[in-house]
């Protein structure tokens, strides 16, 4: 059985949650504060952070990573596209991401009120900037949900934890973010700390 360390409120460890249960598999969930992590987590995991897998002998970690090999090992439903270039496509969306999106997080969680007043700015102009996909399509790959969708949920449903307030322009989006927390195992994949992140 697959073993995920998952951070109660990290955004990483709920991407990889939200596949596990879409996948429908066998897997236990060791829930992780990230403020008192335990001692086995540095001794499977150099960096001592999660989201890390484990299964057998096999140890992962980066939530990309051990989505796709969780896509990969169980395939349906398929979430990365099995054509290669929409494959290769979806890799850099996920890239691009991590570099416009979720970077910015840390600066928002800083304490630095200067920081993050302008990575909440960053990020909602770069949200905003998704809107036209969405007057052509359900989804950011076109109409069946993928892994770029699951990327962006857990950021999506922290929008109002973080302080980040997307402007009228940016209705699309948020038509998207409750379509995809309608999902009907999307509620199974949050801890109870994440659910109260919306209250």
């Amino acid at each position: 059985m697959m073993t995920l360390y998952s951070g109660t409120t990290d955004p990483y460890s709920h991407r990889c949650r939200i596949v596990l249960f879409e996948k429908g598999m066998d897997f236990q969930v060791i829930d992780v504060d990230l403020a008192n992590k335990p001692e086995d987590l540095a001794v499977i995991n150099p960096y001592n952070q999660v989201p890390v897998l484990v299964e057998r002998d096999l140890v992962l970690s980066e939530a990309n990573i051990i989505n796709e090999y969780i896509d990969e090992r169980f395939p349906h439903p398929q979430l990365m596209p099995p054509d290669p270039v929409m494959r290769a496509r979806a890799r850099l969306f996920l890239y691009n991401f991590e570099k416009e999106l979720f970077a910015h997080i840390k600066d928002i969680e800083s304490g630095d009120e200067e920081k993050a007043d302008k990575a909440r700015i960053t990020i909602r102009d770069n949200l905003t900037q998704l809107v036209p996909i969405f007057g052509k399509q359900n989804y950011l790959l076109g109409d069946d949900y993928s892994m770029l969708d699951v990327a962006v949920t857990p950021l999506l449903w922290r929008l109002g934890h973080y302080g980040i307030d997307l402007q009228n322009q940016a209705a699309p989006i948020l038509k998207y973010a409750e379509r995809l927390f309608s999902r009907p195992l999307y509620a199974d994949a949050m801890t109870p700390s994440e659910k109260a992140m919306r209250k």
